[in-house]
């Protein structure tokens, strides 16, 4: 790490808490809160169409950054499709420079809405190289600007920070949403993918299948009065789409009734590891269901909150830890091939071959994704690539029942799909070679990580 950043970042982050009289002493931990809109103008790209019209709803792009504990710690989540490569890069550099921090302690999500955007600098780069015309959804002047919003909004909220007395954590258990993906046969391979809308009453009607049921939700108080609230849920947030109108969907949407329930607090809402999650069970495309699946989510939101049991909170409560992971490269993946059909198939689907170049060359630049880890006491929040397979949110919990280990998803979106082993032999989209960009070899680099950041204490 280059410790005259560190220096600098630390003077930063105390002169803009030095501005404030009311600040507290660097003793306690303190938290602020950032909220930016990230809704795309009218005619600008999504991930799959133009905005053709704006919502009562926008998407946001909102987090926190926790104070106090050494450097600084931002958690930012967007209400957009992925956030990929250089992208990624871009906002966890950015993040960082105006929290007064190192980007490796800056954990940036999407929650993978897909009327919404995409960042890739990495893809828009490539575009730019190659000359091709019809992928402006690469084009980044946008993501530029939600960008700079959230860096400034950082700034602004530094020398406000609310002490911190208290964290506490809930669960509960999340009724008729989320289901599994992929439908297996008698032979092991996968019979039938159950999408986010699943129209055939014959798929719907299979079981729920492996998933995690759990809606987590870490909260920070300052006494009695909750600053913010973290709430973490693995399901494809998906209930229709494809309208050119900008939604933030059903997660959001259930966030925004916790935002109602409980406006004194900040409410931030992460995916977890869904990406062979969807709500395919409990849902045909049907509109109404939009807000069916919102008001469910929204309740074991409410019934987490409830059930919530706070703890002191000191800076020692604090910690945080990275690994940088190399992530294997699909074999199916060939530079020279990709670059040769940009060139001449048309700019279609979001995982196209401009993202998966973007990625191989990233790859190839030895690039290492970091998987991270924040420690509040008792409670765990890891933070991986990619849409993730439940498995491995299952998994991590399952290394620490003496911890409560939430999970967010869909970090860095370069990978794509990220599945098992064992899921890649099976067959379907999810892990098939339009979706993920890693080897199956990609599970024991991630298990590890995971191993080893469940295993370190805070401070350490």
């Amino acid at each position: 790490m280059n410790a005259p950043c560190h220096l600098l970042g630390a003077i930063c982050a105390s002169l803009l808490l030095a501005s404030n009289p009311g600040s507290l002493l660097a003793e306690s931990v303190r938290i602020a809160t950032f909220d930016v809109d990230a809704t795309p103008p009218l005619g600008a790209a999504m991930a799959y169409d133009t905005v053709k019209r704006l919502d009562e709803l926008t998407l946001r792009c909102r987090g926190i950054v926790i104070l106090g504990a050494e450097l600084p710690i931002v958690l930012c989540a967007v209400d957009w499709i992925g956030i990929a490569n250089e992208g990624h890069d871009a906002f966890r550099k950015e993040l960082a420079q105006a929290a007064g921090t190192d980007p490796e302690r800056v954990a940036v999500h999407a929650l993978h809405q897909h009327d919404a955007p995409g960042c890739d600098f990495t893809a828009e780069k490539i575009i730019q190289e190659l000359g091709i015309q019809g992928f402006t959804r690469f084009e980044g002047t946008f993501h530029r600007l939600v960008l700079q919003r959230a860096a400034d909004a950082i700034r602004k909220s530094l020398p406000n920070a609310t002490p911190v007395s208290q964290y506490s954590y809930g669960e509960a258990v999340v009724k008729e949403v989320a289901s599994q993906r992929r439908i297996k046969g008698i032979d092991g391979r996968i019979r039938f993918t159950r999408t986010s809308s699943t129209k055939d009453p014959a798929v719907r009607a299979e079981p729920e299948g492996v998933i995690d049921p759990v809606v987590s939700l870490l909260g920070f108080w300052d006494g009695e009065k909750p600053i913010a609230l973290l709430s973490f849920y693995a399901c494809h947030p998906q209930s229709y789409y494809r309208l050119g109108i900008p939604s933030p969907d059903f997660p959001g949407i259930a966030r925004f009734i916790r935002g109602q329930d409980l406006n004194m607090a900040l409410h931030v809402h992460f995916n977890g590891a869904g990406g062979n999650v969807t709500a395919g069970k409990y849902n045909d495309g049907a509109q109404a269901n939009r807000m069916i699946l919102a008001t469910r989510l929204a309740n074991g939101m409410r019934e987490a909150f409830e059930k919530s049991s706070k703890h002191p909170l000191d800076p020692a409560d604090v910690g945080w830890d990275h690994i940088p992971v190399a992530l294997p490269l699909a074999p199916h993946l060939n530079e020279a091939d990709l670059i040769s059909k940009l060139k001449s198939a048309p700019p279609k689907g979001y995982i196209s071959y401009a993202d998966q170049l973007a990625w191989v060359r990233r790859v190839k630049s030895g690039h290492r994704i970091d998987v991270t880890c924040l420690q509040i006491g008792k409670a765990r929040m890891l933070h991986l690539p990619g849409e993730l397979f439940v498995e491995y949110q299952l998994a991590a919990k399952a290394m620490r029942p003496d911890l409560h280990v939430m999970m967010a998803a869909y970090g860095d979106y370069g990978p794509g799909y990220i599945g098992t082993t064992v899921s890649y032999p099976e067959g379907g989209y999810e892990t098939g070679p339009t979706s993920s960009n890693v080897a199956p070899e990609v599970e024991p680099l991630l298990i590890d990580a995971m191993k080893t950041l469940l295993q370190a204490k805070p401070g350490s």
